[in-house]
């Protein structure tokens, strides 16, 4: 009997990882919650962690191509226990157990230890057992709109665009508008891309609630290359470009960070291999440094819900937000010619960079006003991410600062957001790596620490602390800005936010502060002047308005 991803056949090709991965989403079916996958070297006996009922539970996942399991699975279970204080474990194979380890199950729990087997019989029986998906959510109105307006587009041009800011559920449309399509076309492949694999593998774990219990997932990467792709497929744009090349052909292709495709590259080969595919881009940031527009591959936006329309409506938390100008020198806005500055030449002159210990003094003072405080410094580099992480070490209570960056490998990432969720690390210092599809919704404190201009980089951070979550109030923000297209857009926020507050969802908190007002009356003329400043490149020439005061 076909088991759909707990078929036995299926299982054995997918690997020890791959059987960790089915095992996760079969938790997620029989209503466990806050499941977390820690497979790999020093794991302490436990692959994955579950709740249940307000309960915490451990599972050690043991695939076998051939043979049984022995008992010392159960005896490396048992420390599992004891190292992370978890009383319920269970031992998961897709075979059997030898008789040596019921035997020894059996002893431990006469002892009062709780440690259940699950062969690859009883895993059948759950899974017959299982509901049909997870219990869907209801959607925002926005996000209604926005899976109609997709399907509709798909149907009728087979292209469909979706704008969503970050914390606004791009995903949670992706994969509804992924359920209706898959029962629409029952036995059709779909392919889910984008550009990382931690990016891939967090859209398979979002969308399996959305996906029927019969439709296989896999994963496709440079680790991980299976012989055959059923169902959906949750592919690295490399990886998913080679398998196109040698005949795999989805009869759907959604693109998540959808801004990464250009006129060349791996989207534009799949695309082009793909003429008769649907295909679909969701993304938080439309822009791109080499000013393709991806309406060209996706079509006209369906739905644009922007930070600031989110905010005002009350989809988004509310923010507080705080703009230090990096010390700006008005000595040189007072004496400065009336023409021929770019923008280029104006931030390298214009700005005195605030030093590292005034932001930290800036965030102490915030901190100590916010309760439960958990905070996210961004910076440019990894090596200022590191002197920023020292610095904030120094004060008593942050000692457990971490730094998040690309140079950590995929595992200890992982587990410094699992600790900083569990409030174990108070502070993230990070460089780009949390910019796209990680969601960590109890951050509200976010410090801008002298980044510099990049208006995608800059929405897709400020998302990251904008996400609601029960008992959060608003977000604090502060913001040490070295380019004025930086302070742009935060005007132009401030502006957005405060229109039409006669129609919020929520009573509104939002405040945008700019510690020097001299600022504003700048932002004011050069505004009406350049128009989209914020979107100008360095090559931009901008007159001196006059400086009350200066």
């Amino acid at each position: 009997m076909n088991r759909s991803f707990l078929e036995p056949a299926f299982l054995v090709e997918e690997g020890p990882k791959g059987f960790t991965r089915q095992l996760e989403r079969l938790l997620g079916l029989i209503s466990f919650t806050d499941v977390v996958n820690i497979d790999g070297p020093g794991d302490k006996g436990a692959d994955l962690l579950g709740r249940l009922n307000g309960e915490d539970w451990i599972f050690q996942s043991k695939w076998k191509k051939s043979g049984n399991v022995d008992r010392d699975a159960v005896d490396e279970t048992h420390a599992a226990m004891r190292h992370y204080a978890i009383h319920r474990a269970v031992v998961v194979t897709n075979r059997l157990f030898t008789q040596k380890a019921k035997e020894r199950a059996d002893a431990l729990r006469e002892v009062g230890v709780n440690v259940t087997l699950w062969d690859g019989r009883r895993l059948a029986t759950i899974y017959d057992r299982a509901p049909e998906r997870v219990t869907p959510f209801d959607l925002h109105p926005y996000q209604d709109r926005a899976v109609e307006a997709a399907w509709a587009a798909l149907e009728d041009t087979g292209e469909a665009l979706i704008y969503l800011a970050t914390g606004l559920g791009k995903t949670v449309v992706a994969g509804r508008l992924l359920r209706r399509f898959l029962l629409a076309n029952p036995g059709a492949k779909v392919l889910v891309t984008a550009h990382m694999i931690d990016l891939v593998e967090q859209l398979e774990r979002a969308m399996w609630r959305d996906v029927p219990k019969e439709v296989p997932t896999r994963l496709l990467h440079g680790d991980s290359k299976p012989d055959s792709l059923p169902g959906v497929t949750f592919g690295v744009s490399n990886t998913a470009r080679d398998y196109i090349q040698t005949g795999y052909a989805p009869e759907l292709v959604i693109v998540d960070e959808a801004h990464h495709v250009g006129e060349t590259g791996n989207y534009a080969t799949m695309m082009g291999l793909l003429p008769k595919a649907k295909r679909m881009g969701v993304t938080a940031t439309p822009w791109r440094g080499d000013r393709y527009d991806i309406e060209r591959t996706f079509g006209e936006p369906v739905e644009r819900v922007s930070i600031s329309e989110g905010m005002r409506l009350g989809y988004l938390a509310d923010v507080k937000y705080r703009v230090f100008a990096d010390n700006i020198d008005w000595d040189f806005v007072r004496h400065a010619s009336e023409y021929g500055y770019s923008i280029k030449d104006l931030n390298k002159r214009l700005f005195i960079p605030e030093r590292d210990e005034s932001v930290r003094g800036h965030l102490e003072k915030v901190w100590d006003q916010t309760t439960n405080p958990r905070a996210i410094v961004f910076c440019q580099t990894i090596e200022h991410a590191e002197r920023m992480r020292d610095l904030l070490a120094r004060r008593p209570g942050w000692e457990r600062a971490q730094t998040l960056h690309a140079r950590l490998k995929t595992r200890e990432r992982r587990a410094r957001l699992l600790n900083f969720r569990a409030g174990e690390v108070p502070i993230l210092v990070a460089v780009d790596i949390l910019n796209e599809g990680v969601d960590v919704p109890d951050v509200n404190i976010l410090c801008f620490a002298r980044v510099t201009h990049s208006r995608r980089i800059f929405v897709q951070q400020l998302g990251r602390g904008l996400r609601l979550r029960k008992g959060k109030t608003h977000v604090e923000v502060l913001d040490f800005v070295s380019d004025i297209r930086r302070l742009a857009e935060v005007y132009d926020m401030r502006e957005q936010v405060s229109e039409g507050e006669i129609e919020q969802v929520s009573v509104g908190r939002n405040q945008f502060e700019f510690e020097d007002l001299r600022v504003k009356g700048l932002l004011d003329q050069w505004m009406a002047d350049v128009g989209d400043l914020g979107g100008a490149d360095d090559s931009v020439r901008l007159e001196f308005p006059p400086v009350e005061g200066g």
